[in-house]
């Protein structure tokens, strides 16, 4: 995106003001997610373009920007301003202790003094001003009327030529401030507990228990996505029907004993002589164990973008297919035979994009699962009876793709220590993939043994399709590759993703997917008993 806007030159001022904003917003929102080179790039842009930039639209920008931009070294540029903008963003900014810490070095005598007069920095960064001694904070600076810059003339050279040394120093103490960044403070023991108050609004104005700056300046009227620091849409749902919130989601950053998610309960006050709402009042703690999804813990992980990614497609997803429903079944009235027939496919549609959020969710649970769980009483399943429902199921694929299955049965009987809808679930996704890859008439052959020398494992194997029959197993296993010949209709999801899905739920179990040079092998723990495994060979059509 930065890329993007600095590939054209501003012809103008109303250019170069509508660059300085696109720049600022990105930084705000997306620089703790951006690439070093392109954070560079982008305040260097905005340091080239501050002196054509009018004051009061730098100011103006550093108050939009300072509520929700949390990325410091952006913080650091805008403190570096005149007095008038350096204000406008150090009143309003929200840093972590540790950022605020290592800001102070990059930022001049002006705007420590502005720093110097907040009453909710941590204390710890308090303490960091002090120490920098009376004659780092600068007396305060009459605010002066913001005039509208004069248009660039050929005097304007001295002045460009000051910018590019100014640039040398900005860049010099951004250095500087992310050298200072990577000096974090001893860890603390972690917070489990806090109590907090909030305004009408909904702001939260007071906490105990934890720095003020973590909690202090969230609201509970609205709703966070993406990650950001905040509540849940239960809290605001509350909040609007000034209702009690009983185990709402919070989310908030700060040091790494406070930071990551909470659950809290709150009740609404009211004033006692007027009974106008006054707020809300509650307390927060850490979630337990089985209360974070899929028992991860309360840090961040790897998986987590991937189940925010699925939270957000779910609800729009629901609401599109519900609404479809609503008109195919004429619900509120007769509909036209063309919209129903709509209506039902777009029913189709998102029931088989439900079936792709469900496979990306099993693998961002499998990403981080515990080790294979002990056989449960009954958690037995019939990989035989699976396997004809899975042809069953795929009945309607196979005569789209005119594919025949021949899979023929070794031994027996086919008992696998695995529960029927995880057993359906990773044969019908193999095979799917088979088929996928295969070319029109072809034949998907495979066996399904139970060998008595092997009787701890259970083996569904496939012969390769033609068109992997030469493929390595790092080519298989890569998200990005696509054999030629691959059907037209080929899933969503490429073939890489299908079989890691395949072996992360073999080995939630005890199995794995092994991909030899002729044959893709399913092996499951087998859960027949040695006395009662007979050879013999039958053939399923």
């Amino acid at each position: 995106m930065i890329a993007t806007i600095l590939r054209q030159a501003p012809k103008d001022r109303r250019a170069s003001i509508a660059a300085w904003r696109q720049i600022s917003d990105i930084l705000a929102q997306r620089g703790n997610q951006l690439p070093d080179d392109d954070i560079r790039r982008g305040l260097h842009a905005l340091a080239v373009l501050r002196p054509q930039i009018p004051e009061k639209v730098r100011r103006d920008c550093a108050e939009a920007i300072a509520r929700h931009g949390r990325f410091a070294p952006l913080v650091a540029f805008y403190a570096n301003d005149v007095p008038a903008v350096s204000n406008a963003m150090l009143r309003r900014a929200r840093l972590s202790e540790a950022d605020w810490q290592a800001l102070l070095p990059a930022t001049g005598a002006t705007a420590r003094s502005i720093l110097a007069g907040r009453d909710d920095l941590p204390h710890d960064v308090r303490r960091a001003l002090d120490s920098l001694g009376a004659g780092s904070v600068a007396l305060p600076q009459p605010e002066e009327a913001a005039a509208t810059a004069p248009e660039p003339t050929a005097n304007a050279a001295p002045a460009l030529e000051a910018a590019h040394s100014q640039i040398s120093e900005l860049v010099r103490r951004i250095d500087k401030f992310q050298s200072a960044r990577e000096h974090r403070p001893a860890a603390r023991p972690a917070r489990t507990a806090f109590l907090f108050e909030t305004g009408a609004d909904g702001v939260i104005h007071w906490v105990d228990g934890i720095t003020r700056g973590a909690a202090i300046g969230l609201t509970i009227a609205d709703a966070a996505f993406g990650g950001e620091p905040g509540t849940d849409a239960a809290a605001a749902g509350a909040f609007r029907q000034r209702a009690e919130i009983v185990d709402a989601r919070m989310v908030l950053e700060g040091l790494e004993s406070e930071s990551g998610e909470w659950r809290f309960s709150a009740l609404p006050w009211f004033d006692p002589a007027t009974g106008q709402f006054r707020g809300y009042r509650g307390s927060a703690r850490r979630p337990s164990q089985r209360e974070m999804p899929y028992g991860r813990p309360t840090g961040q992980e790897s998986g987590d973008s991937i189940r925010q990614l699925i939270h957000e497609l779910r609800s729009p997803l629901n609401a599109i297919s519900g609404f479809s429903q609503i008109i195919s079944g004429q619900m509120f009235g007769p509909v036209s035979a063309a919209y129903r027939t709509m209506a039902e496919q777009i029913v189709t549609d998102a029931n088989a994009v439900q079936q792709i959020i469900d496979d990306l969710e099993t693998a961002a649970r499998a990403s981080n699962a515990p080790p294979p769980r002990e056989l449960l009483v009954g958690d037995v399943a019939d990989i035989g009876l699976v396997m004809t429902q899975v042809e069953s199921d795929l009945a309607t694929l196979l005569a789209e793709h005119r594919i025949d299955v021949s899979i023929s049965r070794v031994g027996g009987p086919f008992l696998a220590q695995a529960d029927d809808a995880n057993s359906r679930r990773m044969i019908g996704r193999l095979l799917t993939a088979m088929v996928d890859i295969s070319e029109p008439g072809a034949i998907l052959v495979g066996q399904l043994v139970t060998e008595p020398a092997q009787d701890d494992m259970l083996q569904l194997r496939i012969v390769r399709p033609l068109a992997i029959r030469f493929a390595t197993a790092a080519e298989l296993l890569d998200p990005g590759f696509s054999p030629e010949g691959e059907a037209p209709g080929a899933a969503i999801l490429s073939l890489g993703f299908s079989l890691r899905l395949v072996d992360s739920l073999a080995r939630s179990v005890g199995g794995r997917l092994d991909i030899g040079h002729n044959a893709l092998t399913l092996h499951l723990p087998s859960a027949n008993p040695r006395a009662d495994t007979e050879l013999g060979i039958q053939q399923s059509e």
